[in-house]
């Protein structure tokens, strides 16, 4: 894991983000999956971070150890979230309609993937939703 400090180009609001890995900010930018927190803008760039710079206080093992307990953190929200929200796959936007127009259906708990301008769109039509980062069991 990764984490870099990105600027919005249209905004200038400065965030942090985790990566899996360098070239992943890369991938996500060009698939035009990385937007602005603030204004939705996709302009985002990486931006000079501080340097970590070690004392004497200072283990060699602490960014490993974060990385574990991070990596732990998600899987017990995934755990979570797999346990009590049904998964919709690519049809989430579609389902989120459907559970927010038609009055009569029960209300569930979902999850699943959505393109940013679905979220966009979903957002403008008052409906709700939540970004968090997902790691495949594949990668752990």
């Amino acid at each position: 894991m990764i984490k870099y400090l990105l600027i919005c180009k249209s905004c200038d609001v400065e965030f942090e983000s985790w990566f899996a890995t360098s070239k992943e900010f890369d991938k996500l930018k060009k698939l035009k999956l990385l937007n602005c927190q603030n204004c939705n803008s996709q302009k985002i760039e990486k931006s000079l971070m501080k340097p970590n710079l070690a004392n004497a206080n200072f283990k060699q093992d602490n960014t490993s150890k974060n990385n574990k307990n991070f990596k732990k953190k998600i899987k017990e929200y995934q755990k979570f979230i797999k346990d009590n929200f049904q998964y919709v796959g690519e049809n989430f936007a579609y389902e989120a309609r459907s559970i927010h127009y038609n009055k009569n259906k029960n209300k569930k708990n979902i999850y699943g993937k959505a393109s940013i301008d679905d979220v966009k769109e979903l957002e403008e039509e008052g409906i709700k939703t939540s970004t968090i980062p997902w790691i495949e069991d594949k990668e752990n």
